[in-house]
């Protein structure tokens, strides 16, 4: 089985203090208990804390778990309105830690894992959501080519592509057939809208548990977990947040399904929808449920991949990845839900 709950501290104290100015170790390691995909550690030095965000050890499913990709969309983003951690270095040699990773800012702050918020006020509530979509839209509104994404991702049809890689990874870590993904990803290329011309940059996996707000206000410090985003289409990004509402609430689902939104203060999907419009100024979204499918197609896949590390030994958090990887047919059958409204 392969270690990805301990860092070698060692090696990672002589090789900074080689390459990142100001440091000065010892170092103690505490690894985040968040996160599926890349192994990320608190690294607790006398003078301050940092980041470290690694690639998982062994064999990986091609293109997956780019932490160069992470590094340079932060690094990028730094000056704009999209707030993130400053990156302070990237090693992309594997003989160093034995896989590739990289060095942020620790960032202080809060991070809020379920968006129903409970113990927060509904004024608190209501600006958190409110900052969320703000941060969204200002995404989807960087100049790519100014702050050199460009090149970022392919040209063509967004969809086209990520339903064709997510079918190809989703293949690759099957195992054991679910009938509701095959009827997914045999309609999905279907159902595709016209193009639109919008070509922006896209997280990949945005929601409230990949932010880090202010302790005492609603302000957003930081966005996280990089690693799916490209540039695309930007419904994809909203779709994703309207995806994770609907799971169910508490750790595992982490959404609203059955909150009474209204009464704590919370966005409805409506109104999170026509918000994002305004700030962007959009008249509206046609053909919303086709981006909604292709949300709970990708998480399906992508928890696939998470089911297969954990059976394979070198899942980030195995116990959680187990028990996360058998909802993937949950999350097909709502992509077919959503497809058909």
């Amino acid at each position: 089985m392969t270690d990805t709950q301990t860092l070698d501290t060692q090696a990672v104290t002589a090789y900074l203090s080689r390459h990142l100015p100001g440091f000065q170790g010892p170092v103690e390691a505490v690894k985040f208990d968040v996160g599926q995909s890349n192994p990320t550690f608190l690294l607790k030095t006398p003078a301050r804390n940092y980041v470290l965000r690694r690639k998982p050890p062994g064999v990986l499913l091609k293109s997956a778990h780019a932490v160069d990709r992470e590094y340079r969309v932060q690094k990028a983003l730094a000056g704009t309105k999209v707030p993130v951690a400053e990156m302070y270095l990237l090693c992309e040699d594997d003989s160093v830690i034995g896989s590739a990773f990289y060095v942020m800012s620790h960032v202080e702050g809060r991070n809020i894992r379920q968006p129903s918020m409970q113990g927060f006020s509904n004024a608190t509530r209501h600006a958190v959501i409110d900052e969320m979509n703000r941060v969204l839209a200002e995404l989807h509104m960087v100049d790519v080519e100014a702050v050199g994404l460009g090149d970022y991702g392919p040209e063509g049809n967004y969809y086209e592509r990520q339903i064709a890689r997510w079918t190809k990874q989703y293949r690759a870590s099957e195992t054991e057939p679910v009938a509701a993904m095959d009827r997914l990803i045999a309609e999905l290329p279907k159902r595709m809208p016209p193009e639109d011309g919008q070509r922006t940059l896209v997280h990949g996996d945005y929601r409230i548990d990949n932010m880090i707000f202010e302790h005492d206000g609603s302000a957003c410090l930081a966005v996280l977990d990089w690693e799916l985003s490209t540039t695309g289409h930007p419904y994809a990004d909203l779709a994703s947040v309207i995806m994770q509402w609907q799971m169910p609430e508490g750790r595992e689902g982490r959404g609203l399904a059955g909150v009474d939104r209204a009464a704590l203060g919370l966005m409805s999907d409506e109104e999170f929808i026509n918000r994002y419009c305004e700030r962007r100024g959009l008249s509206g979204i046609d053909n919303f449920g086709f981006y909604l499918a292709f949300c709970f197609f990708r998480m399906g896949g992508i928890i696939q991949g998470v089911l297969k590390r954990a059976l394979d030994g070198n899942a980030s958090n195995p116990e959680r990845a187990l028990q996360i990887g058998r909802y993937v047919p949950m999350f097909a059958e709502s992509g077919l839900e959503a497809l058909d409204r």
